[in-house]
């Protein structure tokens, strides 16, 4: 019986008796994995939209059939109340929600936001990470009070969120492609929007335009911030670079995090040998999505001109002796406590390189909790214990 048993639980090994596997094989069981991905994605997608889509005209309604004019102002109330017993084991029918449905309705229905909402259809359509799963119908033109599609790809509660807590609709359409491209969890999402990524994202200051062809220029100032949090790094109150860079490795996936997605750890110090001297790096990473290297150099300090002409001299190095033949061109990112936009824009000038300027916050400063004492306390310690043993003694 207890054979029997196992056999139950693993029937894909124990049953399996004349097999053979080759490449071909292999490939076919690849393939059939991702059709099976895809056919569970894009049921969920669809699960996802039709839920929406209903709370979409849920909204309309109350809009256009201007209910509380015509049942009074409890309508939306009494509705709550017949819905949740009609459907009593159906979530989301709070007289809370179904005002949700109608202020999400106004939020995204104006003549505006149908164009941006377009837009962005567009756009999420031609990324290449969505090409897993085709959704031609994203970049389609609204008709008035029409559902937007591309408001299907992420759940109610992150777009609740969304428009609840920004300041503006391109906002609020940041945070959305954001949540799209990036699979973003509720808590991502609201760890970014407590963050003001949306203020932070792109702001640095750059010459990418300037070196950089425009779609890559673009995402490369997409991925750069104007500012970032180290709140996660503890250093000491007179730290030096080395001090603080040693605190960013320690936690380098919230620092990976910090950085943005698509962000790859090389490493810190990379030692380059030019004309037989070495040379160091503060710390190297790579783009996934940009295919480019980038080199992070940090300072503890406000920016100065020189710093300019180290950093493009690094970023030189890479292009020479590290980025290869499919690579783009290495990008600079110089970190410092803070930034003068004329200083940088000066600076910039005669330099040859992609590079961006940003500051950084929020450093945490470790209280000194050393409890041991020092060598002169010791000795007058050891001083005190002879005196009282030498009274001890005498009597």
């Amino acid at each position: 019986m207890e054979n029997n048993k196992e056999l139950n639980q693993q029937p894909y090994i124990a049953r399996v008796k004349d097999f053979r596997i080759d490449s071909d094989y292999t490939t076919w069981l690849s393939e059939i994995k991702k059709r099976y991905m895809s056919a569970q994605i894009k049921a969920a997608l669809k699960v996802n939209t039709e839920k929406l889509q209903f709370n979409w005209s849920v909204g309309r309604d109350l809009v256009m059939r201007k209910a509380e004019e015509r049942w009074g102002s409890g309508v939306v109330e009494q509705l709550s109340f017949d819905l949740q017993k009609a459907f009593p084991h159906d979530k989301g029918f709070s007289s809370r929600n179904v005002w949700r449905m109608k202020q999400w309705y106004l939020y995204f229905s104006s003549k505006e936001a149908e164009a941006k909402l377009t837009q962005l259809g567009a756009e999420i359509q031609n990324v290449e990470s969505q090409s897993f799963v085709q959704m031609p119908q994203l970049g389609t033109e609204l008709h008035p009070g029409e559902f937007p599609l591309v408001l299907g790809l992420i759940p109610w509660r992150h777009q609740i969120d969304i428009i609840s807590k920004s300041g503006s609709l391109d906002e609020s359409l940041f945070y959305i492609k954001e949540c799209i491209l990036r699979g973003w969890s509720r808590q991502t999402l609201e760890n970014q929007l407590k963050a003001s990524l949306y203020e932070k994202q792109g702001k640095a200051i750059t010459n990418f335009p300037e070196f950089l062809p425009e779609a890559e220029s673009r995402l490369a100032q997409e991925i750069t911030k104007d500012n970032y949090d180290f709140s996660f790094v503890t250093v000491p109150e007179d730290y030096q670079e080395e001090q603080l860079e040693a605190a960013l490795e320690k936690n380098i996936t919230r620092f990976l995090l910090e950085l943005g997605t698509g962000f790859a750890y090389v490493g810190r110090q990379k030692e380059l040998i030019i004309n037989g001297r070495l040379r160091r790096i503060d710390m190297l990473f790579y783009h996934i999505k940009l295919k480019s290297y980038v080199v992070v150099e940090l300072k503890v300090r406000p920016f100065e001109p020189e710093f300019a002409g180290k950093l493009n001299y690094y970023v030189s190095a890479i292009d020479e002796l590290l980025k290869g033949p499919d690579d783009n061109p290495t990008i600079g990112l110089l970190i410092c406590s803070d930034k003068d936009e004329t200083d940088v824009r000066w600076a910039f000038r005669g330099v040859c390189s992609p590079m961006g300027v940003a500051s950084y916050d929020k450093v945490n400063i470790a209280e000194e909790t050393s409890l041991l004492p020092s060598a002169e306390e010791l000795q007058a310690r050891v001083r005190l214990i002879e005196q009282e043993l030498s009274k001890i003694n005498k009597e």
